[in-house]
């Protein structure tokens, strides 16, 4: 169980006290990929299940969310925080299983998006409080068509 308040996260480099760690999931993706590579093959269609078991794991973090809040009545609260948290890291881990079975690092797909992502926090250009609209919305409001 992970503990949101702590901040012992590993450095870029991977080293630290988390770094065994964190060797275990790239060593987790590459083995969750062979596997699936062995009894499945990698053709196309194969890799496009891949990527919609994404989706799957999606929903049942969508549901956990349900869940946490007792949305449906008959069925009141079901799941915890941590079950989300749980079925987050089941999106994120089979995403990262999809990329590599793309071909592509996984390791530098996320650095690229944390890249990607860090761009965009220190934008000049990207919206303030003062350019938000009543609704939440940036920019000028939409007219109705």
């Amino acid at each position: 169980m992970t503990d949101p308040d702590r901040n012992d996260v590993a450095d870029d480099a991977g080293t630290g006290r988390d770094g065994d760690q964190e060797a275990g999931i790239w060593e987790a993706i590459a083995a969750a990929r062979a596997w699936l590579d062995d009894r499945n093959g990698d053709a196309a269609p194969e890799l496009g299940l891949r990527i919609l078991k994404i989706v799957e794991e999606a929903g049942e973090a969508a549901a956990a969310w349900i869940g946490t809040l007792g949305q449906n009545p008959r069925k009141g609260i079901t799941h915890s925080r941590q079950d989300v948290a749980d079925e987050l890291g089941d999106v994120a881990f089979t995403a990262l299983v999809a990329a590599a079975s793309l071909g592509y690092d996984p390791r530098e797909v996320l650095a690229q998006i944390a890249t990607k992502v860090r761009t965009r926090l220190t934008d000049t250009q990207a919206p303030t409080p003062s350019h938000v609209i009543a609704d939440g919305s940036p920019g000028e409001p939409r007219r109705a068509r």
